[in-house]
């Protein structure tokens, strides 16, 4: 924002004088006026007199303006333009994505891993100066992306995943375990793990409690969502001799387990049973873990004294020039 100051603003008091200038002016107009006796008007209205009289104010005003011009100078304005200095503090956030086949249940619309991927890339997208990591994991798990600032690929590559493309199983605490590998060198004040899965621990070397054990040791909270329905819902089955076709499963989220894996860390449990759900819960975390912001704002002035200065003495030496050539009065 471009912001406009006088430094020394008690020289504008002088501008109270101009309309005792143009008083003075107008009133004592004819007395400053001169004659001269001539035997005959004929030379004087050959002298073209009344194409010079009817400008005879101009000198008053270029002289006027000029004395504005000159007050306004001394008053040094000043032009500034405003801005921020802005220091944050980030988070470091792993993304932990079940993708055993389960996740294929639909009921969260589409499914369950649409919407768990369509609702994390909204949560991305709408992070500021936090870095953000992606795991993935069914039978085992990988990390997908490691900790960026490159939230464009975060999302191209939560897009690009699917079940099947690992072994099929459930092994949470693996998942939690490489999502607290990403975060053991971060120097961030907080570090997080965002943990959604459908299931309970059925593989892996490692269970629930002991990574939450790992990620409070290193401060690390786990925010842990357990997603679908109450009670049962419709899974797609690719049968190879009758192609797919849809059976009812039973939904078993460990929510004692997930529960106690979030309390370990001062982290919370959420249970997602729709997408709108699940969209509300990624809203609350997205609150609970707000970037600390500093901002500074100051203002950087330059003057511009020079252009009034300029102008006020330009406009008195055009009075000048006018009143010794083309305007100028006899006697």
């Amino acid at each position: 924002m471009t912001l406009l100051r006088f430094a020394d603003p008690a020289y504008l008091l002088l501008l109270l004088a101009v309309p005792l200038l143009v008083w003075w002016y107008v009133a004592g107009g004819r007395s400053r006026t001169g004659s001269l006796r001539y035997s005959s008007l004929a030379s004087i209205a050959r002298a073209g007199g009344r194409r010079t009289g009817r400008h005879r104010h101009a000198l008053f005003v270029l002289r006027s303006l000029g004395l504005v011009a000159l007050v306004v100078a001394f008053a040094r304005p000043q032009t500034g333009v405003t801005a921020e200095n802005v220091t944050t503090e980030g988070i470091d956030i792993v993304l932990a994505l079940d993708l055993s086949t389960s996740m294929l249940a639909e009921d969260l619309e589409p499914n369950r891993i649409e919407a768990a991927k369509a609702v994390a890339a909204d949560f991305v997208a709408g992070r500021r100066n936090d870095r953000i990591g992606l795991v993935a994991f069914a039978g085992d798990a990988f990390t997908q992306v490691p900790l960026t600032l490159d939230y464009g690929i975060v999302t191209t590559v939560l897009g690009e995943l699917e079940t099947g493309i690992l072994e099929d199983g459930t092994a949470i605490g693996m998942g939690l375990a490489t999502a607290v590998k990403r975060l053991q060198d971060s120097s961030a004040e907080s570090k997080v793990i965002v943990l959604l899965t459908d299931g309970r621990n059925n593989r892996g070397e490692i269970d629930p409690v002991t990574a939450a054990q790992m990620a409070a040791a290193l401060d690390v909270r786990i925010y842990a969502i357990g997603a679908g329905a109450q009670g049962v819902a419709r899974v797609p089955v690719d049968d190879p001799l009758f192609g797919r076709r849809y059976a009812q499963m039973r939904v078993d989220v460990d929510e004692p387990t997930l529960q106690e894996t979030a309390d370990l860390t001062g982290g919370r449990y959420f249970r997602a049973t729709d997408r709108s759900s699940l969209e509300e819960i990624y809203a609350e975390i997205d609150a609970l873990e707000t970037t600390e912001m500093e901002v500074e704002q100051f203002t950087r002035y330059g003057e511009l004294f020079h252009v009034p200065l300029l102008a006020g003495l330009a406009l008195l030496l055009l009075e000048i020039t006018l009143a010794r050539t083309v305007l100028r009065k006899i006697p």
